[in-house]
């Protein structure tokens, strides 16, 4: 479209702003909702209310909390830090639930075997939980980092400058050529955060894919893993 060639610059701007603002909330919110994820998997009597709890924290609308959090946190009007905090804490409440549930989704037959196996508690969490609770995590993780990218463009209502201030300024100059750039920038960077999360996945978890080939009995993802760990010996 001839409006996208002559703005090219600033479409790019625009989608590096976009990236940032969606790139960190989905590392921070991974980093903190798994977990909380793993401690509601290992203390049901509080799963209930953790999840709860960021259930409820999802319902916020996004516009009333870019709006509200300069006076809770101390931040300008139109810094970009409120979008990542709120965004952040959408992505925890999205990612809690599906890391509760990729821990719960290990075999309590393989965490057996791993203690068998000398794995002390801290060991058995980070070197067997963790990596086979993989793929359901990889999965939660994918919902978030579309549900950021999505969400991001709100926070052009506000004045923080992402591919969502195509709408507005498109809206405003009843300029369709740049509202139909947006859109499509915006869902073809999900498309991509998608896909890097997908091939994350393959190379970071192989033994997921090994141990779908064929049907196994409940010790062996943890024999897979284990023999991934020691270079394929048993």
């Amino acid at each position: 479209m001839r409006w996208f060639e002559n703005n090219t610059d600033k479409v790019v701007d625009l989608l590096l702003s976009h990236v940032w603002l969606s790139v960190v909330p989905i590392v921070l919110g991974f980093v903190i909702a798994v977990p909380i994820g793993w401690y509601a998997n290992r203390h049901p009597r509080v799963r209930g209310v953790l999840l709860t709890m960021a259930g409820v924290l999802y319902t916020v609308p996004s516009l009333a909390l870019f709006l509200i959090l300069p006076s809770i946190i101390g931040t300008g009007f139109l810094d970009p830090l409120n979008v990542v905090v709120a965004l952040t804490m959408y992505a925890v409440a999205i990612m809690a639930r599906s890391a509760s549930d990729a821990f719960g989704s290990v075999s309590p037959g393989v965490l057996d075997a791993a203690t068998a196996a000398g794995f002390a508690p801290a060991g058995r969490a980070f070197q067997v939980e963790l990596p086979l609770a993989g793929p359901v995590l990889v999965a939660g993780l994918r919902v978030v980092a579309v549900s950021t990218v999505s969400l991001v463009s709100v926070g052009a209502l506000t004045g923080v400058n992402n591919l969502g201030s195509l709408f507005t300024e498109g809206y405003r100059t009843d300029n369709d050529a740049e509202i139909l750039v947006g859109v499509i920038g915006i869902v073809a960077l999900a498309l991509v955060f998608d896909g890097l999360i997908v091939l994350a996945g393959r190379l970071l978890l192989p033994w997921s894919r090994s141990s779908r080939s064929t049907t196994r009995s409940p010790v062996s993802p943890i024999m897979s893993f284990a023999q991934h760990l020691r270079g394929g010996r048993v």
